[in-house]
C-alpha cells in the first residue's frame, strides 16, 4: 500500500528536530526505505553553477506526508538508492518551477524523472499569475511569510547551519501542503487531468540537452551575421560548447560572446591575426589558437546552416487587427468566467498568429484550447459570434 498519512505541519514538520540531515550511506538507506512506498514526494534542490558548466548539486530536499529530509550529495558518494525513488514512475515528483531541478537529474541520469507535478504550472488553472514565485504562492495559499535570509547562500560550504537546513526544508514542507490543496481544488473543479500534457512536456528529454551544433543560436548578436561569418560563428560556438562541457566550465570563461562575434567577422588567418582580436587571453591564443585558426579557415569555405523559422512577427493588417481585438474580448470573457488570468490564456501575439492560420501555438494546446482555443477557432470559421445583451458581451452560437 502507498502511504496516505497526513502530517501536522505546525507540530511535526517545522521543528528542526524533525528534519533529517542525511550525510551517511546508512542514513540514506534508512530514509529511502521510509519513503519508498509514498505516492508522491515534494522535491527541491540547492545548487551552484557560477564556476561550472553543469549545475553542481549541493543539497537535495524531500518531503512526504510522514517525513522531511535534507540529503547532502557532497558528503555522499552514491545517491543510487535515492535516485531509484526519484526515477520511480509510480511516484509523482512534486516541484515548483522545476525545470532547473529537472536539468540536474537529466545530467545525472541521462533523462528527467517522471511523472511530475509542477505547482507553478498548476497555479495557472487556479487563477494565479503566470510564473508565480514559490514564496508568493506559499503566502497566497497558506498565509505564511517565508524567510528569505539564505536566498543567496553558498550551499557548497560546510557545515550547514540549523537555520539553513530549516530554510531548505521549508521549500518542500510547504510545497507538500500546496500540492494537496491544489490537487483537491483541481479535482473538485474537474481540471486536474488537463495538466497532463503540460507535465509531460516538462518531462521531455528534448528540453534539457545542449547539443553543441545548436549553440550558435544562443550567441548574442549572431543573428546579424551572414555568409562565411555566420558559418564561422556556428563552428566557433560548437567548439566553445564542446570545450565548456568537457572542462565543466562556464561558456563565458572559455570565450565570451563578443569575442566569438569578432572572430567570426574578422576571420583571422594566422595566430598573429587571432591575437589581435580584442578580449582573447594570451592563454587561449597560446593553447587553442592553432585549432581556432584552422576552424575559421575550414568553416569559411562552408555554407552556413540557415536560421530556423522563428515565426518572426509580421505586422497585421487593419482587418486582422480588428479580428484580434474581438478575439481579445473572447479571451477576457473566458478568463472572467473561469476565474483565470486572461494573460495566461493567450497573448495578442498568439492571436495574431492564429488569425494568420498558425495553430502550433499554446492557445491551441492542452487546457488553453479547452478554455478558449476552440472558441477562437469557431469565431474565425464564422460559427460563433459576439452580441450585446443587457450591456454585456455575450457569445452567440
Amino acid at each position: 500500500m502507498k502511504s496516505t498519512g497526513i502530517f501536522d505541519r505546525t507540530t511535526t514538520m517545522t521543528s528542526n528536530s524533525n528534519i533529517q540531515y542525511i550525510d551517511t550511506p546508512s542514513s540514506l538507506d534508512a530514509f529511502c526505505k521510509q519513503i519508498e512506498t509514498a505516492d508522491w514526494i515534494a522535491l527541491d534542490t540547492e545548487f551552484l553553477r557560477e564556476k561550472t558548466y553543469y549545475p553542481k548539486l549541493c543539497l537535495l530536499q524531500i518531503a512526504t506526508p510522514d517525513a522531511v529530509a535534507c540529503i547532502d550529495p557532497i558528503a555522499l558518494d552514491d545517491l543510487s538508492p535515492l535516485l531509484e525513488i526519484i526515477f520511480d514512475e509510480g511516484i509523482t515528483k512534486v516541484m515548483h518551477s522545476g525545470r532547473q531541478d529537472m536539468e540536474i537529474f537529466f545530467n545525472i541520469h541521462g533523462r528527467p524523472p517522471s511523472p511530475v507535478f509542477d505547482t507553478q504550472i498548476a497555479a495557472l488553472l487556479l487563477g494565479y499569475a503566470d510564473q508565480i514565485g514559490y514564496a508568493n504562492l506559499v503566502k497566497e495559499m497558506l498565509g505564511i511569510e517565508l524567510d528569505k535570509l539564505h536566498t543567496r547562500a553558498d550551499w557548497s560550504l560546510r557545515p550547514l547551519s540549523a537555520d539553513q537546513l530549516q530554510y531548505a526544508a521549508d521549500d518542500v514542507v510547504y510545497l507538500a501542503d500546496i500540492y494537496r490543496k491544489m490537487t483537491a481544488r483541481l479535482t473538485e473543479m474537474g481540471r486536474l487531468a488537463w495538466l497532463t500534457e503540460d507535465f509531460e512536456r516538462l518531462a521531455s528529454p528534448a528540453l534539457y540537452g545542449n547539443p553543441p551544433d545548436h549553440a550558435w543560436l544562443k550567441v548574442k548578436g549572431g543573428n546579424r551575421l551572414k555568409g562565411a561569418s555566420l558559418s564561422v560563428l556556428q563552428a566557433l560556438a560548437n567548439w566553445r560548447e564542446t570545450t565548456a562541457q568537457r572542462k565543466d566550465r562556464p561558456k563565458g570563461w572559455i570565450l565570451r560572446d563578443d569575442a566569438l562575434i569578432d572572430i567570426a567577422r574578422h576571420r583571422p588567418s594566422s595566430m598573429e591575426a587571432l591575437g589581435k582580436i580584442r578580449g582573447l587571453s594570451e592563454g587561449l591564443v597560446r593553447n587553442s589558437g592553432k585549432a581556432l585558426v584552422e576552424l575559421v579557415r575550414d568553416a569559411a569555405d562552408r555554407q552556413p546552416v540557415p536560421f530556423p523559422d522563428t515565426g518572426k512577427r509580421i505586422k497585421p493588417t487593419a482587418d486582422q487587427n480588428a479580428l484580434v481585438d474581438v478575439m481579445m474580448a473572447l479571451v477576457r470573457m473566458s478568463g472572467e468566467q473561469n476565474d483565470l488570468n486572461p494573460a495566461v490564456l493567450a497573448s495578442r501575439k498568439q492571436l495574431e498568429q492564429l488569425v494568420r492560420g498558425e495553430t502550433d501555438i499554446n492557445v491551441m494546446q492542452g487546457w488553453r484550447k479547452i478554455f478558449v482555443g476552440e472558441q477562437l477557432a469557431r469565431f474565425l470559421d464564422g460559427d460563433l459570434n459576439l452580441s450585446v445583451a443587457n450591456g454585456k458581451l455575450v457569445v452567440v452560437n
